[in-house]
């Protein structure tokens, strides 16, 4: 049986705050989101380019935060639905929609660097509003189209600076340096502090940048149903465009070090 709604106003507000604006059986989870009906205003302006049917498909929702694109999805038949956020605190709420929603996805506590781990590709990946949190979202692409992108992925990043696209030459000279003041040039700008209070808005691309990146990692897109969001399709990428894969510290190692540059 369902739980009440003052059942599920009570545990929503629980595992609150939220940041998905989730319409949960008569009650809204945020609904003073400083964006309005956050992310449902979003997913109005773009929901027409993908497929009303997406029965048997199998869908990736990476920085799902509290399941509203996953729950979308569903909707639309998918089969296998996967959200994978780097914050419990989000999973939880993810957890709780789905149940109040009744559908299966699933959540996964993982970072977009570990996408290899799930060890599956997906014919649709969702990558909405993270990108610009990543302090390589770059290396983030390149994982993506050599681990988990099957065939489409979603793009979505805030940008900023000039909307002129330019695609650039495929070579130029070396004293050709005009071109990169050109409004169109790609230029992805760096956020050293703090942007609308956040400190993880690492980058905001030009919308120049946001494409030639995506085809740089091998993502050509063929829509852009809304500014910031591009459907794409998974193409061949740029030589050179591997992901790396750092090698991580062994704690015992880090806390040596640690314990060591301390003393220097």
């Amino acid at each position: 049986m369902k739980p009440s709604r003052d059942a599920i106003a009570e545990r929503a507000e629980a595992l609150g705050p939220w940041f998905h604006n989730l319409y949960l059986d008569g009650v809204w989870t945020a609904p003073n989101h400083f964006l309005g009906d956050f992310p449902g205003i979003m997913w109005r302006r773009f929901r027409h380019a993908l497929p009303d049917d997406l029965a048997g498909r199998s869908v990736l929702d990476i920085g799902c935060n509290s399941g509203f694109y996953c729950a979308e999805m569903k909707r639309r038949g998918a089969g296998r639905v996967v959200g994978i956020d780097s914050e419990p605190f989000y999973l939880a709420q993810a957890r709780f929609a789905a149940e109040v929603l009744g559908h299966d996805s699933e959540f996964h506590e993982m970072s977009v660097y570990d996408v290899g781990a799930l060890g599956e590709r997906f014919d649709i990946v969702l990558f909405m509003g993270v990108a610009y949190h990543l302090r390589h979202p770059l290396l983030a692409l390149d994982l993506l189209w050599e681990h988990v992108a099957d065939d489409v992925l979603v793009f979505q990043s805030m940008q900023r600076g000039a909307t002129d696209v330019l695609e650039p030459p495929d070579d130029m000279d070396f004293f050709d340096t005009d071109a990169f003041d050109a409004p169109g040039w790609p230029k992805l700008h760096f956020i050293e502090k703090r942007y609308a209070g956040d400190p993880t808005n690492w980058w905001a691309p030009n919308s120049a940048c946001t494409q030639a990146m995506l085809r740089s990692a091998g993502f050509r897109p063929f829509s852009q149903p809304e500014k910031e969001v591009f459907i794409c399709r998974r193409a061949a990428r740029a030589d050179g465009a591997e992901p790396v894969y750092p090698a991580r510290v062994p704690d015992e190692t880090a806390s040596a070090r640690e314990k060591k540059g301390r003393a220097a």
